[in-house]
């Protein structure tokens, strides 16, 4: 184990992006970066089996991406900068990342910043 990781499970809500998670999560992980391409974008947009099976995901990793599980996806070992890539594709922004994340509506989310003309 990596020695900075000790204590880690104790940190509730913490999930280490180690080269561990990395490999295991390798195929979302190429699969999420490549939204950044229009080509990749348009194949899960009109054909999701076919965009799946050109990067090989199992069906545990088809269901987290079906569902939009941000959490789960991040729990899996998927990157959160990767998971940016692809919430564009399904019109989410970070902040509707975040509460989903939290089991939040974004408007509950927002009234939980400090940011007063946020609400």
């Amino acid at each position: 184990m990596n020695p900075q990781l000790i204590g880690i499970e104790e940190l509730t809500g913490t999930y280490p992006f180690d080269i561990r998670q990395s490999i295991k999560a390798m195929r979302l992980n190429r699969f999420f970066w490549q939204m950044r391409e229009a080509p990749a974008r348009t194949l899960w947009l009109e054909n999701r089996s076919a965009a799946y099976d050109a990067a090989k995901l199992t069906a545990e990793e088809r269901t987290l991406v079906d569902n939009t599980d941000w959490l789960g996806l991040v729990r899996y070992g998927v990157c959160f900068f990767v998971l940016e890539k692809f919430a564009r594709v399904v019109k989410i922004t970070n902040l509707g990342m975040y509460a989903s994340m939290r089991g939040e509506t974004l408007d509950a989310f927002l009234k939980t910043r400090r940011v007063p003309e946020a609400v």
